[in-house]
């Protein structure tokens, strides 16, 4: 009998069906479908909360998407799959428009094809009385003499924990020569910056950046010689700025204005205080202060401050004031305001005759913080700092 009839008679007499078995569908995702999958809980989060996940988040179902992500930025394949997904523009996956060599050579964010040696150096072919130069490369090294900068990196972290500093996003152009930063959780000190190459634009219009080596210290004993721009750049990619220490800001800031001699002549007042309003707009704010100039005493200045809708319509307490001495208070007043313009308080105030005023010397900040702008102003420091708003402190610009 032929076989395959055979088969065939077998197959079409199944009258019960029992050899139509229908292969098993697995369950389980495959990788990609995870990725997708996973994209799609942290776009809902986004969509949800107007907010990316944050890496210091109490919900453990927050932190757990934030990890993701950061896997998935940290992984360009990954990122890539998922552009069409990226709806809030999460990964920015976009690439940069490449039309030149230097623009090569200026996207070189690890220094891979950095190198001081020239075109013609031929490394191979030395001529006899000429030593071999090598390539100069920004390689961490150990650091001989570190001791002398251990005690220094041990004061940092100790005031990190107990809050007399903080850290802040790094922000472009915002590195400073003795200011410490955070990169991928270490500590480093950059000591130095020595540019090379001043910022200019070739006849084709195009930028080129400053840019030099620099002297980076860090917390573990190594050395490096990146290139500013390098630092600037992991710094944006994943980098925190360290904060001035309060303790020191407030001690030369003691020292400025009651080092007070005979000869000295007073000018007015300045003060801070806090609202005793019972207003639920005002009354659950932190950190909300009055920062005024007067030429009488203070005392004197708030007598009527609820009838006065510069006070907010109601009783304040004072919190500290300062007898100025040699300077225009005035001046300082308005330098304050400026400085804290972005924490202003946006509210609308009614005298007793309905009369809406918006006042303009409440400001969102802490006091401690309040002090390190004056000892700023005075010293003419404060051109090089700002304050910022999310973190209530004050940074290197």
């Amino acid at each position: 009998m032929d076989k395959n009839q055979a088969l065939n008679d077998i197959f079409n007499n199944d009258e019960f069906d029992i050899l139509n078995v229908k292969p098993k569908v697995s369950n389980a995702r495959n990788a990609d479908e995870r990725l997708l999958a996973t994209f799609t809980e942290i776009n809902d989060f986004v969509l949800k909360n107007k907010v990316e996940p944050q890496p210091n988040a109490t919900n453990i179902s927050e932190f757990q998407l934030y990890s993701r992500l950061k896997g998935i930025r940290d992984n360009p394949e990954k990122s890539l799959l998922l552009e069409n997904e990226d709806i809030h523009g999460l990964l920015k996956t976009k690439e940069k428009e490449i039309n030149s060599i230097d623009d090569i050579f200026n996207d070189d964010m690890f220094n891979i094809l950095e190198d001081d040696t020239d075109l013609f150096d031929f490394r191979h072919t030395p001529k006899p009385d000429e030593r071999i130069s090598t390539d100069f490369v920004a390689k961490r090294r150990s650091l001989k003499d570190f001791e002398k900068y251990e005690p220094l990196f041990k004061e940092i972290q100790s005031d990190l924990a107990s809050g007399k500093r903080k850290l802040v996003d790094f922000k472009m152009d915002n590195l400073r020569v003795g200011g410490y930063y955070v990169h991928n959780g270490v500590l480093f000190l950059l000591e130095e910056i020595n540019i090379s190459k001043k910022e200019h634009y070739r006849e084709d219009g195009t930028r080129v950046r400053e840019d030099g080596r620099t002297k980076c210290i860090f917390e573990n004993g190594t050395v490096s010689n990146m290139l500013k721009r390098s630092v600037e750049k992991i710094l944006y990619a994943n980098g925190q700025v360290v904060s001035e220490n309060v303790d020191q800001v407030n001690e030369d800031f003691i020292e400025r204005f009651y080092d007070i001699k005979e000869e000295d002549e007073a000018a007015g007042y300045i003060y801070v205080l806090r609202s005793k309003s019972k207003d639920e707009r005002i009354i659950d704010i932190d950190n909300l202060f009055k920062i005024g100039y007067s030429k009488v005493e203070v005392e004197e200045r708030i007598k009527n401050a609820e009838k006065d809708p510069t006070y907010l319509m109601a009783q304040v307490k004072i919190v500290t004031s300062w007898k100025c001495f040699n300077m225009n208070p005035q001046k300082l007043e308005q330098l304050l305001h400026n400085f804290f313009g972005k924490a202003c308080l946006n509210i609308d105030i009614y005298d007793e005759n309905r009369q809406r005023y918006s006042p303009q010397e409440w400001f969102i900040a802490p006091i401690e913080v309040i002090e390190q702008a004056i000892e700023l102003i005075i010293s003419g420091e404060v051109v090089k700092y700002i304050f910022d708003v999310k973190s209530a402190s004050i940074f290197i610009k």
